[in-house]
């Protein structure tokens, strides 16, 4: 769906890279999937920079403000790349939660077959969306995610 506007080079590769934040972000839950299979673990190379990030202190939130304020609220960025930062928050936002809410129900238990797969889920989904995400906007079309791009509309107006 271009057709919001032609997207140059610079677009296309912009708005690819936001999608390295809910995959650092994911990754977490990819743990046990990574025991299994450790070739998994190369998908860690791409996400160096955001070892960066997080090891300053409130870095994510940081993060998240400088995206959100500067980038997905700024009219002289194209629209390509405001929308795909704002689809990269919100993937980001919905892994942070999955976090919270497994954090806050499994306090004191251990990693049962329903917790491992579970993190699975959230893992490989998010893996599924941000490729499917990097591919098309490497070809120059909007990712259309159900729900979370409507959102990422509602948020890029303009």
């Amino acid at each position: 769906m271009t057709w919001r506007g032609s997207t140059d080079v610079k677009d296309r590769i912009f708005g690819a890279l936001v999608y390295i934040m809910p995959l650092a972000s994911a990754f977490n839950f990819g743990t046990f999937l990574i025991a299994q299979f450790p070739i998994l673990a190369y998908l860690a190379i791409p996400l160096l920079p955001m070892a960066v990030v997080r090891s300053i202190p409130f870095g994510n939130l940081i993060l998240f403000f400088v995206l959100f304020l500067a980038v997905v609220r700024n009219p002289k960025i194209s629209h390509f790349i405001r929308f795909n930062t704002m689809q990269a928050i919100l993937i980001d936002i919905l892994v942070f939660l999955a976090g919270l809410v497994f954090s806050l129900l499994m306090q004191g238990t251990g990693g049962g077959l329903l917790t491992e797969t579970l993190f699975n889920v959230i893992f490989l989904g998010t893996l599924a969306a941000c490729v499917y995400s990097i591919i098309q906007s490497i070809i120059g079309k909007y990712a259309e995610i159900p729900t979370i791009s409507e959102a990422a509309y509602m948020q890029v107006r303009y």
